[in-house]
């Protein structure tokens, strides 16, 4: 059974910070890749969520454009945790932030998301 679970939302002041974790569990024979995706208020769950950041097991980084310069996102040690540290916040990042893992168990692989955890950016 996988599980993500996610922590460190909540409510912050335009221009501050915010550090997300997600630690995955579960019998994963490998990870391929972790990430964060947003999906903003008002839009139907499910859809139009749209990628933060990625971390895949090269190392290999990938930020959208509109976080560049603000966000970072790291996998220590390439476990199974993935942070997302948020500074220079602005109001547009309010969303709902979901961890995703694409991992393998056996020989299938397949993409895996947690519940999501809250940010809103509001003064």
């Amino acid at each position: 059974q996988v599980q993500l679970v996610e922590s460190g939302g909540g409510l912050v002041q335009p221009g501050g910070s915010l550090t997300l974790s997600c630690v995955a569990s579960g019998s994963f024979s490998s990870i391929v890749a972790m990430g964060w995706y947003r999906q903003a208020p008002g839009k139907e769950p499910g859809k139009e969520r749209e990628l933060v950041a990625t971390i895949n097991s090269g190392h290999a980084i990938n930020y959208a454009d509109y976080v560049k310069g603000r966000f970072t996102i790291s996998r220590p040690n390439g476990g199974s945790t993935v942070y997302l540290r948020m500074d220079d916040l602005k109001p547009e990042d309010t969303a709902v932030y979901y961890c995703s893992v694409r991992g393998y168990i056996g020989f299938k692989w397949d993409d895996y998301w947690g519940q999501g955890t809250q940010v809103t950016v509001s003064s």
